[in-house]
């Protein structure tokens, strides 16, 4: 798997000061895609255990509140296999952090089903999480003033109580998770 960038003090994908890593490879090709070259699973750089210890790392401080992945999409079958063991080391190492992910696929239809690659590869990563927003950008469905979200279609889901009660649970500013 390859990475296109990290950014290590982001504060746009989630709330607080965060890292977040964006990965190579997306087949929904979303029309006016803010990151068109991330589309390319080759683009970029390998994403290695070094890597994986450096944003681990980079972590560390307090004001640092959360990991944000991102792409590209980590959904893609390619992605989720490599990053499924990551996350849970990443939450092991920060169980008190949120981590956030962005999908252009269906938390329902295609991640929840195996629809999208392996349906225990997808619960692994699900399980990391405490917020996942889904769904493609749609441009005709473009608002500046949505917050974490570029179209009025995605959703920004609570994760952990969404397998819970077997329901999607929508995410809230008041949440700040």
């Amino acid at each position: 798997m390859n990475y296109a960038k990290i950014k290590y003090y982001d504060i746009s994908n989630g709330p607080g000061v965060r890292t977040s890593l964006y990965v190579s490879g997306c087949r929904n090709h979303c029309k006016n895609c803010f990151n068109p070259e991330t589309w390319d699973f080759s683009y970029g750089e390998p994403f290695t255990e070094e890597v994986e210890d450096k944003i681990i790392e980079s972590m560390r401080p307090d004001y640092i509140k959360g990991f944000t992945l991102l792409g590209g999409d980590p959904f893609e079958p390619e992605n989720a296999e490599r990053l499924a063991p990551f996350m849970e080391k990443l939450r092991a190492a920060y169980p008190e952090k949120s981590l956030w992910c962005f999908t252009g696929y269906d938390y329902e239809r295609d991640i929840l089903t195996g629809k999208l690659g392996n349906i225990d590869t997808n619960m692994r990563i699900l399980h990391t999480l405490d917020v996942l927003v889904d769904g493609r950008f749609v441009e005709e469905r473009k608002d500046l003033n949505l917050k974490f979200r570029g179209s009025s279609n995605q959703r920004i889901i609570l994760v952990k109580p969404s397998l819970e009660s077997d329901e999607v649970v929508l995410w809230n500013e008041v949440d700040f998770v």
